[in-house]
């Protein structure tokens, strides 16, 4: 049985485009410059947005990626429209340059769902949402709310929230906090860590190369020189020892029984929080026989795409579900209970009038009906594959 398939799949040809966001002193640079030491084969390409003409965050990554566009004076947001935002993009997703992500880094005083607006509006059919992270420094919450009445609004549009620098505050504080960042979201995902160390696995997939280009004659890369050296990072929690990557979970279906587009939707639409991405294809069975449908899916963003079946192809749905702080086994029972039953079958999973299970779709007027609310997450005036827009 093949595995999942990933967006590096040559079938997704969308470089993600994620959006990097907290107040001045938060730590963005420093969770920059750790996906670059750590990123897993992939080639980023860098927005670097600072506020003032002195551009220290543009020089401080400066070297460690293969194309850097920096946007100074002033935020990205107010300085730059959406035009202007698209020519860099341009830049950064010709296919001579062959990036497999591209990273924003938003100035501390931009407004980020402005730029997750400019995003979701680019008409740049090489790029896709690849979610708003945005980086709380747990030493100063309280103070920076304080400070930035605005610290609400920009947690409740985060996809995923990066509490970092928790090396400087205890146990309690640190449950405080989670508790007082999660209540502000809106089922976003919450990582603890320090030093901006995150998983890069949690934000996006390693490369899929072909072997040639893999051993190929190529310029040392800055993760390259660091490869297999120990990070010192000091502190009472971990003196003189290497750091470990706040962690991830992952959940995967892969099952040859086609989902119930109702059930599907309902699962999608009450995700439950600290689910941040999902990944795959989706056989709807019946309800729409010639094609297969992509899935894309951060946040509250979710794409659906259609592909028609190849000849001989296994029909399965493969699925992977990434975040933190879910119940993995919970996650997989809905999952399961989104499986289309049988025929003469109830099956498990959604009810309809007086708490009958709803019975598998007949005629095909029911089925097209099924089907209403995956089309509406796939674009009509543009290819299937550059379809995309945000939930909720």
């Amino acid at each position: 049985m093949p595995a999942p398939v990933t967006p590096g799949d040559a079938r997704i040809p969308q470089i993600p485009v994620i959006v990097l966001a907290g107040f001045l002193g938060s730590g963005k640079t420093t969770l920059l410059n750790h996906l670059l030491h750590h990123r897993a084969g992939n080639r980023i390409g860098v927005i670097v947005n600072d506020f003032g003409a002195i551009e220290i965050d543009a020089m401080t990554v400066s070297g460690q990626v293969g194309s850097t566009v920096s946007l100074g004076n002033g935020c990205l947001c107010c300085a730059v429209d959406a035009s202007e935002l698209d020519s860099y993009l341009e830049t950064l997703t010709r296919p001579s340059v062959r990036l497999d992500l591209i990273v924003i880094e938003a100035s501390g005083l931009a407004e980020p769902q402005e730029l997750v607006r400019m995003l979701l509006a680019s008409e740049n059919p090489r790029i896709v949402y690849g979610g708003l992270v945005e980086v709380v420094d747990a030493a100063e919450f309280d103070r920076t709310r304080e400070r930035h009445p605005e610290t609400d609004r920009h947690l409740a549009v985060a996809d995923l929230v990066v509490l970092n620098k928790t090396d400087r505050i205890d146990t309690a504080e640190h449950d405080r906090l989670r508790s007082a960042v999660a209540a502000l979201t809106d089922r976003a995902a919450v990582v603890s860590t320090d030093h901006g160390r995150i998983d890069p696995a949690l934000l996006f997939d390693p490369a899929l190369r072909p072997d040639s280009e893999r051993t190929a004659a190529r310029q040392l890369t800055f993760e390259d020189l660091t490869a297999g050296e120990e990070e010192y990072h000091g502190g009472a929690g971990n003196p003189g020892g290497a750091h470990p990557h706040a962690a991830y979970q992952s959940v995967e279906l892969s099952t040859g029984t086609p989902l119930d587009p109702r059930r599907f939707l309902r699962f999608l639409d009450s995700r439950p929080e600290g689910l941040y991405r999902i990944k795959g294809f989706v056989d709807f069975g019946a309800a729409d026989p010639r094609n297969t449908y992509l899935l894309h899916a951060v946040g509250r963003f979710l794409r659906f795409a259609p592909r028609p079946w190849a000849r001989d192809e296994p029909r399965l749905t493969q699925l992977v579900l990434i975040g933190a702080g879910f119940d993995a086994e919970a996650l997989l029972r809905e999952l399961e209970d989104c499986r289309t039953p049988g025929p003469g079958s109830t099956g498990p999973g959604g009810t309809g009038a007086a708490g009958v299970p709803e019975a598998e779709p007949r005629d095909a007027d029911e089925l097209e009906r099924a089907m209403w609310g995956v089309l509406r997450y796939v674009a009509t005036d543009r290819p299937a594959e550059e379809a995309g827009r945000p939930t909720g």
